[in-house]
């Protein structure tokens, strides 16, 4: 039973919280990924230094912010201006794939166990490394949606083929693998035309990402069908061997997936719980005897198991 086995809180020698993890893994009847930001980030999906530098260095000069965070707050003044930024941002982070294969090595390792996903993501890797829709939940959207700003329905839009104009639209060339080059001789435009800038079909408001950063967040029948499935999957293997594999998952909102897994194992004794973090792999004392904190890359992990 996992409630038999006992490891440290956390640890920086790996080998022996790997192979626990390992065995665990093994024996699951079912698991559960909570993944948080820092798995893309160690699939290379980092949104500073260089990849910034490649992408955005014609933002960074005319409005001086140094990564893609801060440029996605920028007050532009034009929606044109904005469109432009974010049409090149949600393309590199949604459309091209991640510079790593983190996410197919953890495929690997759950693609033949009853496997649910819960992510904070909004990236899309999951169901590119191959993962089954019907078993991933991105509780906090979705990159590849729009909604309408102010939202008249709950509904949300695919904006593949719109994106993709928009960049075209500034000067760039788009490989059928997402990835983007600037064919010579051409001077990148940082605004799109008028007519691209998106509105609502129903009330024609300006449209805006599927991302849950207020009440205006769309949580249209797919978000409900995910959360019922989440649900259900949980409801299934109440009680069972279940491994909870939280992986990159920070404190900016620990309620959806930290704190939660954390109560789930102290109810079921048969639970496990596993956290791989680079810096912040922690559990309460209440869960110690049945959980394994390893500090560490969680790609360097993965390909470990």
């Amino acid at each position: 039973m996992f409630s038999k086995i006992w490891t440290k809180k956390s640890t920086n020698d790996c080998s022996g919280p790997i192979d626990t993890l390992r065995q665990v893994l093994s024996h699951a009847d079912a698991v559960v990924i909570g993944a948080g930001a820092g798995l893309s980030t160690s699939a290379g999906f980092t949104y500073d230094g260089e990849r910034f530098r490649e992408y955005f260095s014609d933002f960074a000069s005319k409005y001086g912010f140094t990564d893609m965070y801060s440029g996605g707050f920028y007050p532009y003044p034009t929606m044109e201006e904005y469109w432009a930024y974010w049409s090149r941002y949600i393309c590199i982070n949604r459309y091209q794939d991640a510079p790593k294969p983190v996410y197919q090595g953890l495929f690997s390792l759950v693609k033949d166990k009853d496997y649910f996903v819960l992510t904070t993501n909004v990236d899309h890797c999951f169901q590119k490394a191959g993962f089954d829709k019907k078993r991933l939940f991105y509780t906090q959207g979705d990159y590849g949606l729009f909604q309408c700003s102010e939202p008249c329905c709950q509904e949300t839009y695919d904006n593949d083929k719109l994106i993709r104009q928009m960049v075209e639209a500034q000067g760039y060339i788009i490989a059928p693998d997402g990835q983007l080059t600037v064919p010579e001789n051409t001077i990148l435009k940082t605004y799109i035309p008028s007519e691209l800038v998106p509105h609502c079909p129903h009330c024609g408001r300006p449209m805006s990402m599927n991302l849950r950063a207020d009440d205006t967040f769309v949580e249209d029948v797919g978000w409900h069908t995910a959360a019922d499935r989440y649900s259900e999957f949980l409801r299934r293997h109440e009680g069972q061997r279940i491994l909870f594999l939280e992986l990159g998952v920070g404190y900016n909102t620990p309620v959806i997936i930290k704190y939660p897994f954390w109560r789930m194992t102290a109810k079921n004794p048969n639970a496990f719980y596993a956290c791989i973090n680079q810096g912040q792999a922690v559990c309460p004392p209440e869960i110690e005897r049945q959980s394994v904190c390893i500090h560490a890359d969680i790609g360097a992990m993965i390909a470990q198991l």
